[in-house]
């Protein structure tokens, strides 16, 4: 079963559960679904993962907003959402994993200095593709190379 199918499949799902938080996010990233469908690259796996993981992001980050400025309400919503997301999304890698993949790109680059930054992070995020966060990765290389 493809992403398309497996979400049309979770919006009927979720309206007949009457689970409109559910419902909500899962008609979001029907949404980025269409809007791939349409675009010039068209719809893969690949960049359907891409796009429900910006959406997730989207929702990440708007929660945290809403937490400093006080509306716990709008946050919960925004993290429900989220939730639902990462349900779409490949397990993410854990710190001891990337910190791994970053030694490996290290010798790989044959890196030496912070200098080398850039070749080691192309070749760490050829390997993570969208399984870890881009800070936490970068955060690894500089303390690596540093």
């Amino acid at each position: 079963m493809g992403i398309e199918e497996k979400i049309n499949a979770d919006v009927k799902a979720s309206m007949l559960a009457k689970n409109a938080k559910r419902l909500e996010a899962v008609r979001a990233i029907k949404s980025v679904i269409l809007l791939l469908k349409t675009s010039p690259e068209g719809l893969t796996e690949e960049s359907a993962t891409k796009s429900i993981q910006k959406e997730y992001k989207k929702r990440k980050e708007t929660a945290e907003i809403y937490t400093q400025q006080n509306r716990p309400d709008l946050a919960e919503d925004e993290i429900a959402q989220a939730l639902v997301m990462e349900e779409y999304l490949p397990k993410a890698l854990s710190e001891d994993e990337i910190r791994t993949i970053v030694k490996n790109a290290i010798a790989e680059t044959g890196a030496s200095s912070a200098a080398d930054m850039g070749k080691v992070m192309g070749a760490a995020n050829k390997v993570v593709a969208g399984r870890a966060d881009g800070k936490l990765v970068s955060q690894l290389v500089k303390e690596l190379l540093g």
